[in-house]
């Protein structure tokens, strides 16, 4: 049985229908989180493929590890969202001691991959949609965290950002340069938050074989690969194991630091 080292701690995990933010919100809550879920919509969970709502989620998180749970609905690249978000989860679950800030993705105004998405074509609407998901929402989320944290002096903020950030994609331009504002926003909320006794990090993860990544692109077999290679694509549970190190009592004196989640693909300095 897995040791629940984060008993009674308070967390909020923002994009956690489905994919990525659901694997950290359950593995949160296997550790003994009290779990606010966020969501956009509440069919999100099922967009691809899945029959689950938002709502569903949250209850089968709450059934399966013990713990209690909250769903929010918000758009969090607008800001009384994200007040409403944290006062409502702290409302049902008490002080909010853990932030995954997950929310965000390669995603155009109107739903789906901007197409072209490139410097030079992608239109204007979809330029905004992928800097306020990804971008705009980080701010926004840390901020209104990062307050009540500073207040209690303790806290642990991890943001979900790309290796794209780093080496930059010819086809997925705006996209790299969010996450790589996302990125520098948060060491320098690391910077700030240092005498605060609140740790800040981010974790970048390469190719992620979540609902959403599988559904929309071919997919070499090889790479689905789970042993034997670090050149295959990530499983969501290897990138929700460095949540567990950055949230938990190995990662006390962590700060500031990205983490890149994708078998070594991207090793150089950008």
């Amino acid at each position: 049985m897995q040791k629940r080292i984060l008993e009674g701690r308070v967390a909020l995990v923002t994009g956690a229908g489905r994919g990525l933010g659901r694997a950290f919100a359950e593995r949160l809550a296997s550790l003994g989180c009290h779990v606010a879920v966020h969501g956009m919509r509440e069919h999100g969970p099922s967009e691809y493929g899945g029959t689950e709502t938002l709502t569903d989620v949250v209850k089968a998180t709450a059934d399966r590890h013990g713990v209690r749970t909250v769903k929010v609905l918000a758009d969090l690249t607008v800001m009384e969202d994200v007040a409403r978000t944290v006062r409502e989860a702290e409302a049902a679950l008490g002080p909010l001691g853990i932030l995954v800030h997950n929310a965000g993705g390669d995603i155009a105004a109107a739903g789906g991959k901007p197409d072209p998405n490139d410097v030079v074509n992608i239109k204007s609407e979809d330029v905004r949609a992928v800097i306020d998901r990804n971008l705009l929402s980080t701010i926004f989320v840390c901020q209104e965290v990062a307050r009540g944290m500073m207040e209690r002096r303790t806290g642990r903020i991890i943001t979900i950002g790309s290796v794209a950030a780093f080496k930059g994609r010819t086809h997925a331009s705006i996209y790299a340069t969010a996450k790589a504002g996302a990125l520098h926003f948060t060491r320098c909320l690391a910077d700030q938050m240092r005498t605060y006794n609140v740790a800040v990090n981010c974790i970048a993860p390469g190719d992620t074989r979540t609902e959403r990544f599988v559904a929309t692109r071919v997919v070499d077999p090889e790479r689905l690969a789970t042993e034997g290679t670090l050149d295959r694509i990530a499983t969501v549970d290897e990138v929700a194991r460095v949540v567990e190190f950055l949230a938990g009592p190995m990662g006390e004196f962590v700060s500031g630091q990205v983490i890149r989640v994708d078998g070594g693909g991207q090793i150089w300095p950008a």
